[in-house]
C-alpha cells in the first residue's frame, strides 16, 4: 500500500520533528497519529511531495498543541521539564543539528521561545528548511520567519557554550558529579559546579521534589548535602538519552534521571525527572 508505505518512510522524522516541538513523546505521538488520519483522508495525487506535505501537517498540529500546552504548563507542580527519550527513540540523528536541537539542554532552553520561534528554529536549524516554507508553515512573511529565527537563536546561545565537550567528556563530568552528590564531598560538588548552577526537579507533583529551581552554587551544594543526608541516594548508571549520557538513580526508594548541562568544563544545569509518568521511554532497571 503506497499510502502506508510513504508515510511509515517519514514516521521516524516527524516523531523526532513533534518532540522537538513538544518537549513530549506522548504528545508527539499524538500530533503524528492525527497527522496520519489526515494522510489518509487527503487526495495523493494532489500532493507533489509527500515529505513537505508532512512536515507542514505535523509542524502545524504541533504548534496547536504547543500553545495550549503552554497553559497547563504553566500551572504544573513545581518545574516542567522536558520527557526525556532514549537516544534511539529521538529520530535521525544524522547531522549535528539534528544531534543538538534533541539534546535535552537544547529543549529544556526552546521552553524561553514563543510557540512559532520555537518551530521556525527547529524547522531551520533541524530540518534545514527554506525560510520561504517555513513561513507558509507558520503563517508569517519571510522576513518576519528570519527574525523569528535570529531572536530564537540569540536566545539560546545566551549561558551557553562555545566548544561542545565530546560524549566521553560528558559521561566523565556526570559520573564524578554523582559519585560526588552520593558520597556528601563537600570539596568535590564544589569544584565540578559552575558558580552559576542552576538545579530542576521535577516530581509533577506525584514524587517529592523541590517546588522552585535552585541557584547557585552554594544553594546547589547545601540541597544536595541535605539531600543525602536525609534519603537513600543509590544507583549512577549511565544511560543514553537525548544523544548524551544520563544517570539512572534513586533518591527515596523513587527513581530519578539525572541529565547535566556544562559549561566552561562545568556543571551548569542540573535536570533531575522524579515524574514517574516522564521516566516511561527509559529503561532505568
Amino acid at each position: 500500500m503506497p499510502v502506508v508505505d510513504d508515510f511509515e518512510e517519514h514516521r521516524p522524522m516527524l516523531l523526532g520533528l513533534a518532540y522537538r516541538l513538544l518537549g513530549s513523546m506522548w504528545d508527539a505521538e499524538d500530533v503524528v497519529q492525527e497527522a496520519w488520519l489526515r494522510w489518509r483522508a487527503v487526495d495523493h495525487d494532489e500532493i507533489r511531495e509527500p515529505r513537505a506535505f508532512l512536515v507542514t501537517v505535523v509542524s502545524r498540529l504541533a504548534l496547536d498543541q504547543l500553545r495550549s500546552a503552554r497553559v497547563k504548563r504553566e500551572a504544573y507542580t513545581g518545574p516542567w521539564l522536558p520527557e526525556p527519550v532514549e537516544t534511539s527513540q529521538a529520530g535521525p540523528l544524522d547531522t549535528a543539528e539534528l544531534r543538538d536541537t534533541v539534546s535535552y539542554a537544547t529543549l529544556h532552553m526552546m521552553e524561553r521561545l514563543s510557540p512559532p520561534e520555537r518551530a521556525v528554529f527547529v524547522l531551520r536549524e533541524a530540518f534545514e528548511l527554506p525560510y520561504d516554507e517555513i513561513a507558509e508553515i507558520v503563517g508569517s512573511s519571510v522576513a518576519n520567519a528570519r527574525q523569528m529565527h535570529h531572536r530564537a537563536s540569540t536566545r539560546l546561545a545566551q549561558g551557553r557554550d562555545r566548544f561542545h565537550p565530546s560524549t566521553e567528556e560528558h559521561s566523565e563530568l556526570l559520573t564524578k558529579f554523582i559519585r560526588a552528590a552520593g558520597s556528601g564531598d563537600l570539596a568535590a560538588l564544589t569544584e565540578l559546579l559552575h558558580e552559576d548552577v542552576v538545579s530542576y526537579n521535577d516530581g509533577g507533583g506525584k514524587v517529592r521534589a523541590a517546588l522552585r529551581p535552585i541557584t547557585g552554587r552554594q544553594k546547589v551544594v547545601a540541597f544536595l548535602l541535605g539531600l543525602q543526608s536525609r534519603y537513600d541516594l543509590k544507583g549512577g548508571r549511565l544511560v543514553e538519552v537525548n544523544g548524551m549520557s544520563a544517570a539512572a538513580t534513586q533518591v527515596g526508594g523513587h527513581r530519578q534521571l539525572v541529565m547535566i548541562g556544562i559549561r566552561d568544563g562545568r556543571i551548569s544545569e542540573i535536570y533531575g525527572v522524579l515524574n514517574p509518568d516522564k521516566l516511561a521511554r527509559v529503561h532505568l532497571a
